[in-house]
């Protein structure tokens, strides 16, 4: 039978084709164009970088300020501070250390919490789902895009106040918590690595902002919900009767950054830091995808 003749079945569909890695790239670039493009996003970097200019200028204005970094306070910016006329690197770990528990976390807040709502209100999310993307896919993407942002928001914050800091105050070495000194060089690889830690800090609270994302059709109910969230840990935090269940908390070992400027290092905390991220990127993420690969987008 040659090829022409018709052999009595119906043509068979053509199979779908699977999207491929540069696809997902494409659509990667996408979403980070479209966070890093709102006004909204824009502003939120703004007051990140206005906060160091704010803790320099204060402290640059006002006397005293000398001494060391004491072992017991070291974890809180104001300790910072005590050295910060000594040294203007000392800024960037004072303003890490203000905003880490405030406005980092309450811009995470926002854009994870508009992540798949924000979609859903402006009838977009449905036209998305139409490309080769899957929901699985999209999902990651924008749980990548929020990741990005966590550690853009923590660089913004971490040269601000280097820029800050190197202009208002002299630079030099660094005396660490365990009052050997350090080399500049040294001080500055340190603070980068403590920006990589706050920003590692930020995964769980983006975990749990996509999966009330994914619960809502409306924006700013979601990224209220996610900055309520972030408040009532927060405060369960400070609670000295609730001190079973803190350090399961989220935000419990955010500071423990500050043990970097140790000599050694001292990882305990900062471990603990990050396997508790971990778990909570986990079953949020997990929460989220369960979520939103049922979620019923024609509504």
């Amino acid at each position: 039978m040659s090829r022409a003749e018709p052999t009595g079945r119906a043509p068979a569909a053509p199979a779908a084709r699977a999207p491929r890695p540069w696809w997902t790239l494409g659509l990667l670039r996408s979403e980070l164009a479209l966070t890093f493009g709102r006004a909204r996003t824009l502003a939120l970097l703004g007051v990140l970088a206005a906060v160091p200019v704010l803790i320099g200028v204060a402290v640059k204005t006002e006397t005293g300020g000398g001494g060391g970094v004491s072992d017991a306070g070291a974890a809180h910016g104001p300790a910072f501070l005590t050295q910060l006329t000594n040294n203007g690197l000392f800024l960037v770990f004072a303003a890490l250390a203000a905003t880490l528990p405030v406005f980092l976390p309450m811009a995470v807040g926002v854009v994870a919490g508009d992540a798949i709502a924000g979609e859903a209100h402006g009838g977009t999310l449905r036209y998305l789902l139409v490309a080769p993307a899957g929901r699985t896919r999209l999902l990651l993407v924008k749980y990548a895009a929020t990741m990005v942002f966590c550690l853009v928001a923590t660089a913004v914050v971490a040269v601000s106040a280097l820029v800050v800091g190197a202009l208002l105050f002299p630079l030099g070495d660094v005396t660490t918590i365990s009052g050997t000194r350090i080399s500049f060089g040294d001080g500055l690889i340190r603070a980068l690595l403590i920006a990589l830690v706050v920003a590692a800090s930020l995964i769980g609270l983006a975990a749990l902002g996509l999966f009330v994302s994914t619960l809502t059709n409306s924006g700013i109910a979601a990224m209220a919900a996610t900055v309520g969230l972030l408040i009532t840990v927060q405060i369960l935090d400070t609670v000295p009767q609730l001190h079973a269940i803190q350090p399961y908390l989220f935000s419990h070992y955010w500071l423990s950054f500050a043990d970097l400027l140790r000599a050694p290092f001292y990882w305990d905390d900062i471990v603990k830091n990050l396997e508790i991220q971990a778990l909570y990127a986990a079953v949020f993420g997990s929460a989220a995808w369960a979520r939103f690969t049922t979620r019923d987008i024609t509504a």
